[in-house]
């Protein structure tokens, strides 16, 4: 029974140390100059071709950026819908982007073996500094570059409802 109890313990021990270290390694994402901060750091995002891209560049516009993975299930039996999305709402002002922390060769590889036609893009940075722990997870912004909403999972993409709530997002 002590060896369980000195197991336990360690065990709490380890868990609250990495969460200390994942408290520090946060970004902020807090506003400056009414855009969030993440969108005025140009090294986060990179196109395929390694050009750095800042979400700031896009004001204006609303933005869906969805975070995926090759390797996720659900991420990519979302896509057709979010294909059928992306012709409608590229009308309404948006701009949809879909970045991986991914290498780019993991990217392009699914790119070339896949029908999707995205605007794919690298995430350099880990995940959970935005607090993401599920994929998909979808960030909307605004068109003024303020983050407005955050979908969390697969999403029907082209349903009547979600098309309707992404229109009206001013």
């Amino acid at each position: 029974m002590e060896r369980k109890s000195r197991l336990f313990v360690i065990y709490l021990l380890l868990l609250m140390s990495c969460q200390e270290v994942t408290k520090k390694g946060t970004v902020d994402i807090e506003t400056k100059n009414g855009v969030p901060a993440l969108a005025t750091e140009e090294t986060l995002y990179q196109d395929l071709d390694g050009k750095a891209i800042a979400l700031s560049s896009f004001k204006g516009k609303r933005i869906l950026l969805n975070f995926w993975a090759t390797w996720c299930r659900p991420c990519i039996e979302e896509m057709p819908s979010l294909v059928k999305a992306k012709n409608i709402l590229e009308k309404e002002g948006y701009v949809i982007l879909l970045a991986s922390d991914e290498s780019f060769k993991k990217i392009e590889g699914f790119k070339e073996t896949e029908p999707f036609e995205f605007r794919f893009i690298r995430y350099n940075g880990a995940l959970v500094q935005l607090n993401i722990h599920a994929l998909p997870t979808t960030f909307i912004y605004n068109e003024s570059g303020k983050k407005v909403d955050e979908i969390i999972g697969a999403t029907d993409w082209d349903s009547p409802e979600i098309i309707k709530k992404l229109k009206e997002i001013q």
